[in-house]
């Protein structure tokens, strides 16, 4: 029985929740024949948790949180924490994208290419980092405004799509949660991706 038990407990912890992809405004008719496009990633209104934390809320709580159970612990968390947004999180978006946009449609998306006609503009809206206790896990999630503007007129929205719940996980175990969040990431680019695919060619 108490193994039943934890083999239910872990189905149930580490259930997929699906991912909602929705147009909001705008239509894809622009992107045809597009050879670069600008990426900005914004994280000033990003909240995470069940709770909204801001993101300093949460660096806070965490930090002090890990520092009770081992001294340093909690500062060696902040910075791998504060380092992810470049090492991880951006890196796993544009890998993803150019992936299926750049081997099916010649696409390349990277930040900085200020020359582009067209600007990416990944606001991130909210974030559950997940968590992995070995036989029982949950998906980290990401959610997500993105944003297609001109380059040289970031108040003109061409296209705006929402993604909720982006689910990020990888096979076997992740303790993580900076590499969970990438994962979700990830899955945004892709299913962007394939959404443009499906609607823009």
């Amino acid at each position: 029985m108490k193994r039943y038990l934890t083999l239910v407990l872990a189905i149930v912890c580490t259930t997929v929740y699906a991912q909602k992809i929705k147009v909001e405004q705008g239509s894809f008719d622009f992107i045809a024949g597009q050879k670069e496009v600008n990426v900005v990633f914004d994280y000033d209104s990003m909240k995470l948790m069940k709770e909204n934390f801001t993101n300093e809320e949460y660096i806070s709580k965490r930090s002090a949180d890990l520092e009770e159970k081992a001294r340093g612990k909690g500062k060696t968390w902040e910075k791998a924490w504060n380092s992810s947004r470049e090492l991880i999180w951006n890196p796993k978006f544009l890998e993803l994208i150019n992936k299926y946009l750049g081997e099916k449609e010649g696409m390349y998306f990277a930040e900085d290419l200020t020359d582009a006609k067209y600007t990416l503009i990944v606001e991130t809206v909210w974030l559950y980092p997940g968590w992995d206790a070995g036989i029982m896990k949950q998906h980290a999630k990401v959610t997500t405004n993105l944003k297609f503007v001109e380059t040289a007129n970031k108040d003109n929205i061409l296209l705006e799509v929402s993604s909720k719940n982006a689910p990020g996980d990888q096979w076997g175990n992740n303790y993580s949660n900076e590499s969970r969040v990438g994962e979700g990431y990830a899955k945004t680019a892709k299913t962007l991706a394939k959404l443009i695919l499906k609607k823009a060619f």
